[in-house]
Parts: C-alpha cells; sequence; structure tokens
C-alpha cells in the first residue's frame, strides 16, 4: 500500500562559510538532509581532507583511480565530518566513527556511527553528488544515477516480484528512472537496517509509483535534488 507522495529537500553545504546546523532532528522528527555538489566542494574538500579525515578514510580515497571519483568521496567525506562536528560542537577531527554491528553476522560492518554518540547518520554519493541524513533514529539514504536500459532490465530482476512486474508495464523508455527511483528507496531502507545488499533486495518492496510503499516501523521518503536523470530516496526508523 503507498502513502501520499511526500518528496523532501536538501539543504545544500557550500564551500564557503562555516556549517552551523543548529540542533539534531528530535524523535519524531523529519531527518536533516544535505547535499553536497563536488564541483562545488572540491577545492575545500582537498584543503581539509588531511586535517579532518582519519587514516582510513584517508586511504580509501587514495584508491580511486579516478580523480573525479576520489574529489566526490572527499566531498562526501569531508562533508559528514564538518556537519558532524557543528551538531556535536566538536572539531570534525576529533569524531570518532565505528561501525556498528552487522544484523546478519557478528561483523562490524552495519551502520556507521560516532563512538559513545546517539546521533544517526547515512551518507551516499554518486557522480560528483554526496547526500547526507541526520536523525534521531536509524536512517538511511541513497543517491543513484538512472542507468541506461539494459543495466535497469538486468538489475531490476532481483526486486521483489512485485516492483519487477510493475517495472514491465512502464513504456520502455520510462523504465531506467522508474528503476533508479525504486532501487534508491531500496537502498535507503537497507542502509537504514544495516544490512545493505547483504539482506535480498526481493525481500521488501518499497514500489516503483511516484509514493514510496509503507513498511512496517519506517517512513521513506523520496529525495529531490535539482538533478537530471538522478533519484535519491531516505529511510527512517519511526
Amino acid at each position: 500500500m503507498s502513502t501520499h507522495a511526500v518528496t523532501l529537500r536538501p539543504r545544500e553545504l557550500r564551500s564557503h562559510g562555516t556549517a552551523a546546523p543548529s540542533v539534531l532532528p528530535g524523535t519524531g522528527e523529519a531527518p536533516h538532509l544535505w547535499l553536497v555538489r563536488t564541483d562545488e566542494f572540491r577545492t575545500r574538500a582537498r584543503q581539509q581532507a588531511a586535517a579532518v579525515l582519519d587514516r582510513s578514510e584517508q586511504e580509501r580515497a587514495d584508491r580511486f583511480r579516478l580523480p573525479a571519483d576520489r574529489d566526490t568521496y572527499l566531498s562526501a567525506h569531508v562533508g559528514l565530518r564538518l556537519l558532524l562536528g557543528a551538531y556535536l560542537r566538536t572539531e570534525p577531527a576529533k569524531v570518532a566513527l565505528t561501525r556498528l554491528p552487522c544484523p546478519l553476522c557478528p561483523e562490524p560492518h552495519g551502520r556507521p556511527a560516532v563512538e559513545g554518540n546517539p546521533v544517526h547518520f547515512s551518507l551516499s554519493h554518486s557522480d560528483g553528488l554526496g547526500l547526507l541524513a541526520f536523525a534521531a533514529s536509524p536512517v538511511g539514504v541513497d543517491i543513484e544515477q538512472v542507468p541506461p536500459p539494459e543495466v535497469a532490465e538486468e538489475v531490476g530482476r532481483s526486486l521483489h516480484p512485485r516492483e519487477w512486474d510493475e517495472l514491465r508495464g512502464y513504456p520502455t523508455p520510462e523504465r531506467p528512472e522508474a528503476f533508479a527511483r525504486t532501487w534508491a528507496r531500496k537502498e535507503a531502507y537497507l542502509k537504514g537496517l544495516g544490512t545493505g545488499l547483504g539482506r535480498d533486495a526481493a525481500l521488501d518492496y518499497v514500489g516503483t509509483s511516484a509514493a514510496p510503499a509503507a513498511l512496517p516501523g519506517w517512513t521513506i521518503s523520496d529525495v529531490e535534488v535539482d538533478e537530471a536523470r538522478t533519484a535519491a530516496a531516505v529511510a527512517v526508523r519511526n
């Protein structure tokens, strides 16, 4: 069953000025969403990466072969640290990040978290854009580029059977966009759970239409990022 379509709009993190959000969202409030555009933020990210990112983040950035991908990673992760520092009123480099246990196994590769702090956050980046969410309860966010038709067709088969049936009902030119919308919702939800794609994408129905389907205990919303051929979504536990 679908709810009324509610599309959320993120604030943009700019290269000039200090990130100064007031307070973290309270219980039951909508998550705070922030958009980081690599083209606008890359210079600041390069300048501050060594000062604010931890060793593991810097090593991962160095593994990107393409400079554009490295800049998008740096922009999103530097932005995350600046925002967490502003929310928690501490220096960004002093924010100690960790991973929670995975719900599917005992390994520590579940949702990212701040050690000893109840703030919940999620990050996604794709093709020059980073999307970040902060909430009072577990949250997941995802941003996707609309794929070529053959990719939407192939990966679409791994969705919930109802979603796959719905996709096949769209006119052929509209299927990639409908797929991206669905996949962003699903990844946001799975990130919120902390499983990621370790949980079968066919298990949960989030819907392909303009309004996300309701999932028990969770609110899923599409996110408007003002970019053509891009889909984004956020999922927060009620």
